[in-house]
């Protein structure tokens, strides 16, 4: 279990009764933001501290990973924001019914804040540039003091299930629905490119004879017999756009199982073979899906090709943040 901060000054509104965090994979000029990256870290059972308006106001327990999402409904005014894609994490929210200002308790947590990534200053004030941050256990557990009993029952999950369910929101299959609509809908590809397009989405059809041609066999598994393996995409199909679809080198042969864990960005690759785990992936899990986690695993070389869309995995799927590994 991890602890994490979050500065919810614009969203508190919105986040906390929806049940989720949301954030943009980048910043605005493009580059990586640690404060959204670290959202690809978050686990079910992680511990989330919501601060805004000056104070501690909420608790939340992750329910879910983080996975690709569109902008919120409701962060505008009309529709859903389909070309906005960014990170979202399930949360069951507790309002807490004796918030604390963390201004008033700085001489009990300024030992405890962190040298990097902290998510108050030394005065108590948030930090304007940061959504998302990690807490170490013992500014977590200063805290919780502070919080008091409420917390801790919070915590150790004896109100959890008092919190509201969580309300479906607009995520993973909704998108892709919506990118199924516009391609059937998009009269300048010839039907027949529209329906290996569809097939395309599931791994099969045009787009499965194009990856059997640089592939033989699952590169996790080295299952080879065609009818148990899927043609899945490094660049995910509801990502890229219909000649990227059915590019055979923007895919790999993956059993089901390795395919769930490659397109959730539970495993990756790079480009010398070697495999990537997430650090949030379930261990147990993997190893029962045939991975082997006591050693570095090489499933061979790619193709020029296939090491471009391998990169947008690494970049814009595995969850696994590069700025965490500083800390």
């Amino acid at each position: 279990m991890r602890y994490w901060w979050v500065n919810q000054n614009q969203t508190y509104r919105h986040e906390v009764p929806g049940g989720y965090l949301w954030s943009p994979k980048k910043n605005q000029g493009g580059g990586r933001n640690p404060f959204y990256d670290f959202m690809r870290e978050v686990a079910p059972g992680d511990i989330i501290f919501s601060f805004a308006d000056t104070l501690v106001k909420a608790i939340g327990i992750a329910a879910s990973n983080a996975y690709e999402a569109p902008k919120p409904l409701e962060f505008g005014q009309t529709g859903a924001y389909w070309d906005t894609i960014g990170w979202r994490v399930d949360v069951q929210f507790v309002e807490l019914r004796l918030p604390i200002r963390p201004a008033d308790h700085m001489q009990v947590l300024v030992p405890h804040l962190p040298e990097k990534y902290s998510p108050l200053l030394a005065d108590g004030r948030g930090l304007q540039g940061i959504y998302l941050t990690r807490l170490n256990a013992s500014l977590a557990g200063a805290i919780g003091d502070l919080l008091g009993a409420e917390a801790q029952s919070i915590v150790k999950g004896t109100r959890v299930s008092e919190a509201p369910a969580i309300q479906p929101a607009i995520g993973l299959a909704e998108w892709e629905e919506h990118e199924m609509d516009r391609v059937r809908a998009d009269e300048t590809v010839t039907e027949t490119v529209r329906k290996a397009i569809v097939l395309a989405r599931r791994g099969q059809g045009l787009f499965k004879r194009r990856v059997m041609a640089l592939e033989s066999a699952c590169r996790i598994t080295g299952v080879s017999k065609i009818d148990h393996l899927r043609a899945s995409h490094c660049k995910p199909w509801r990502d890229s756009n219909n000649e990227e679809r059915l590019d055979g080198e923007n895919g790999l042969l993956l059993t089901p199982n390795a395919d769930h864990l490659f397109d959730r960005g539970f495993i990756g690759f790079e480009d010398n073979g070697n495999v990537l785990v997430s650090p949030v992936a379930h261990r147990d899990s993997l190893l029962r899906m045939g991975l082997k986690l006591d050693r570095v695993v090489n499933v061979g070389s790619f193709s020029s090709g296939q090491k471009r869309f391998l990169e947008f995995h690494r970049d814009s799927v595995l969850l696994k943040s590069g700025f965490l590994e500083s800390v």
